[in-house]
């Protein structure tokens, strides 16, 4: 897979960029400077809530977060949309994860995570790839098709905000990285780096994540 144009994406072993963000769930910002010297922290950008496997991912994430802080990890979700769109749908379906809106998704700029350049070929093996990211589908379907039928079982209804968000982010990848208390990336995974475009709305699996915050927390 090719980017838009050339990028360093931050591997394990350097420093983790900083950023300042809006948080959703309470009026303020946060920063990765406020974990440093004080506790790792696992860290997934996501990209607009337009992304059904993104809300799902979120979801999971929540779920494991006590688990996280068992082993003395905290958590961070970063959404690459307005903040106003991300707290209209939390304040609805309300997460256990904390996140941060990122509309102009500086972050995974920051972070080496870029859009795949397309083309026709491109889109042909978008088109032919079947998957079932999350195994809520009844069988395997092609990215757009599932991510339809994910919406219509969620009733999800997508805002003005999420149209501008898919129009900007179509393409952008979505990844996690596994911070230490020094800030230093000790572990990375980006979408579709290992599987391709078979990998399109994958997220690690509980195991895996753990696994990775074990070997350095």
């Amino acid at each position: 897979m090719k980017t838009i144009e050339p990028t360093h994406r931050v591997q394990p072993g350097e420093p983790a960029p900083d950023f300042d963000l809006p948080t959703v769930q309470e009026e303020g910002k946060v920063s990765l400077a406020d974990y440093r010297g004080r506790r790792p922290v696992f860290l997934a950008l996501f990209v607009g809530l337009y992304c059904p496997f993104c809300r799902r991912s979120i979801a999971k994430l929540g779920g494991l977060r006590d688990k996280l802080e068992a082993a003395g990890v905290e958590t961070l979700g970063v959404v690459a949309t307005e903040l106003d769109n991300a707290r209209l749908y939390f304040k609805y379906r309300p997460s256990r994860l904390p996140l941060a809106a990122d509309p102009e998704f500086s972050t995974h700029r920051a972070y080496g995570i870029q859009r795949i350049q397309v083309d026709d070929a491109v889109m042909a093996a978008v088109g032919a790839v079947r998957i079932n990211p999350t195994g809520d589908l009844p069988e395997p379907m092609s990215p757009d098709r599932a991510s339809a039928v994910l919406d219509q079982a969620e009733g999800y209804q997508r805002t003005d905000a999420d149209l501008r968000d898919m129009e900007r982010q179509w393409s952008l990848l979505k990844a996690q990285f596994f911070v230490d208390r020094e800030g230093i990336v000790r572990w990375a995974n980006v979408e579709c780096e290992a599987d391709g475009f078979a990998g399109i709305g994958k997220f690690p699996a509980d195991d895996e994540i753990l696994a990775a915050v074990r070997m350095v927390a």
